[in-house]
């Protein structure tokens, strides 16, 4: 390595070598966390002294020499705190050693708590342990890392530089946690179902493919996780869901990364308005694990997650928004529109382009949490009929800030149905639309078997967290996100 900063790094791991310290132990002393020490001590008077001896490990991120003191801070992921170093309390050597370490170390330090008459918490030195040394200096003004482009694509240096970063990801867990907890609380089951398929079925999406050698047999990447945990429902557990990854093989934007986070959730029993009734709890949940608060700051607009949310119509929404009557729209003229309004490619079903026209001028426009309803049934081939119109189905998506967070269907258990629906959307398919969705025949195979009533919601995690968390990008809420490979 060419760069002075790393070899002088290195010339310090030889000579931690040479005096018998291994810079990368094997055996670490045993530790305490450093935020149950910060609340432990929390109420120590300036100069006053715990009597308690902890040993503490973390990363060394602070450093400032004074003679024969000096003052060192370690963060775990807990925390950070200061540790007092005196040459009289270590010795020479120690102490000297000591003090050739690099921002970037990990150390292990044993000693008293005490809070210094500045009023900082901090550990008394009395011994110490080398546990990492750091080759690489942290990046120029770690403190306060910007730039994008590391930030997404050297995580491990986003999470060193920026509290918010750690903050985020933090709350991601807690998200997580509390779906699951919440579900299985109403008695649902988590379940696995295969990321590798035969069929790429479940989602209008661009899959990605693959071949299983030993099978002799092309595979997808799965682009949803509808169809196996329908399955599982036919077969008598009647409340499941799955947090797992979903593949599509499409553009990449802020709300949109090759990899994502989906859950979905399917029960018995219900229809589509059970599923709202679930996902405002699920949010409201969420917001409170995450923040303490159902309302938050999201790219400069204040959102108020109270229930009950608004609801509008797919086909009344765009009919008010483009100044076409509902019957127009379920005709060609809404196709004429779509292509006078330059949406490319055409549409090819009046259906579709209601769905095409609701993206171009009323999506934005849903800043609130609300739930759209009524979807055209060219565009949604697994959702129930609605009683009342045969040509829109019991469907919602739900949007908040102009993004879509949710989807959910009165779930179609109909076979004679649901095949008709396949072959419409396999016709769709030899006209070159790569993303109408896959013949599934056993899908079809489990349904014909019988398939109780039921609702069914998807929910884009990663989108949630987004809210949750104030990020505008989902780069910004997966820890290693999709980017473009860098030239070497």
């Amino acid at each position: 390595m060419s760069d002075p900063l790393i070899q002088a790094r290195l010339d310090k791991l030889a000579s931690l070598r040479e005096r018998g310290i291994d810079p990368y132990p094997t055996r670490v002393p045993e530790v305490v966390r450093i935020g149950g020490v910060l609340d432990e001590a929390a109420d120590l008077e300036p100069e006053e002294h715990s009597g308690r001896t902890v040993t503490v490990a973390g990363r060394l991120i602070a450093f400032r020499k004074m003679g024969r003191a000096s003052f060192f801070d370690l963060r775990d992921g807990t925390g950070k705190i200061q540790v007092h170093a005196t040459r009289d309390a270590l010795g020479e050597d120690a102490y000297g050693i000591l003090c050739e370490s690099d921002i970037g170390d990990f150390l292990a330090i044993t000693g008293e708590v005490f809070r210094t008459k500045r009023g900082e918490l901090s550990v008394a030195a009395q011994d110490w342990t080398f546990l990492s040394k750091a080759i690489r200096p942290l990046p120029e003004k770690w403190h306060g890392l910007k730039d994008a482009e590391i930030r997404n694509r050297h995580r491990s240096l986003d999470l060193i530089s920026n509290e918010e970063a750690r903050e985020t990801f933090v709350k991601r867990s807690r998200i997580l946690s509390t779906l699951r907890r919440t579900l299985d609380g109403l008695g649902f089951y988590e379940v696995e179902t295969p990321v590798l398929q035969p069929v790429a079925s479940g989602g209008h999406a661009c899959p990605f493919d693959t071949h299983h050698n030993a099978l002799d047999a092309d595979m997808y990447l799965r682009i949803a996780l509808e169809l196996y945990l329908k399955r599982i429902m036919i077969g008598g557990i009647d409340r499941v869901y799955e947090m797992g990854k979903c593949f599509r093989n499409e553009g990449v934007s802020t709300e949109h990364n090759p990899e994502f986070t989906m859950l979905e959730i399917y029960q018995a029993y219900t229809d589509f308005e059970g599923m709202m009734r679930l996902v405002e709890t699920l949010f409201t949940e969420s917001l409170q694990a995450a923040n303490g608060s159902l309302e938050v700051e999201f790219q400069g607009r204040r959102i108020d997650f109270t229930p009950p949310w608004t609801r509008i119509g797919m086909v009344d929404a765009v009919a008010e928004a483009t100044g076409m009557t509902p019957t127009e729209l379920r005709t060609e003229r809404a196709i004429d529109r779509a292509v006078r309004d330059g949406i490319d490619p055409r549409p090819a079903t009046p259906g579709d382009a209601i769905a095409a026209l609701f993206d171009r001028f009323v999506e934005e426009t849903l800043v609130q949490p609300t739930f759209v309803t009524d979807y055209p049934i060219e565009i949604s081939p697994l959702a129930k009929r609605t009683p009342t119109d045969d040509g829109l189905v019991e469907r919602f998506e739900l949007f908040v800030s102009g993004m879509e967070l949710a989807n959910a269907f009165t779930e179609l258990n109909d076979p004679i149905d649901q095949r008709a629906r396949f072959v419409d959307q396999q016709r769709l398919r030899t006209q070159g639309d790569e993303e109408a969705m896959a013949f599934d025949e056993d899908f079809l195979y489990a349904v014909e078997h019988g398939m109780p009533p039921a609702g069914g919601v998807g929910i884009g995690v990663d989108r949630l967290v987004m809210l949750c968390t104030g990020n505008a990008s989902i780069r910004d809420v997966i820890l290693f996100p999709a980017l473009r490979r860098k030239a070497t």
